[in-house]
């Protein structure tokens, strides 16, 4: 898998990561991998349920991973951060 099929997903409206999706979809890959952590996890799980349900019909959901990443704060700290990888495929 490599890093162009990777769609990191923040803050930005979700449309702007649907449209990477599709964009990548229709330039011949078969295979798009979401990445999210924290509050981005729920606009992750949007971005993949709009793009197979609106506007690329035959794409299937392939591996969910999650898992938990440990992120050193500003006063030299760590915490917790939830993350996800959603595997979008193309038949």
């Amino acid at each position: 898998m490599s890093e162009e099929n990777v769609v990191y997903i923040g803050n930005k409206p979700v449309m702007n990561y649907v449209l990477a999706v599709v964009t990548q979809m229709n330039g011949g890959t078969t295979e798009v991998i979401l990445k999210a952590r924290g509050r981005a996890i729920s606009r992750a799980v949007d971005v993949a349920e709009i793009v197979r349900n609106r506007f690329i019909t035959d794409v299937d959901i392939g591996t969910i991973d999650i898992c938990t990443e440990e992120i050193l704060n500003n006063e030299g700290s760590s915490t917790n951060v939830s993350a996800i990888e959603i595997q979008l495929c193309k038949n």
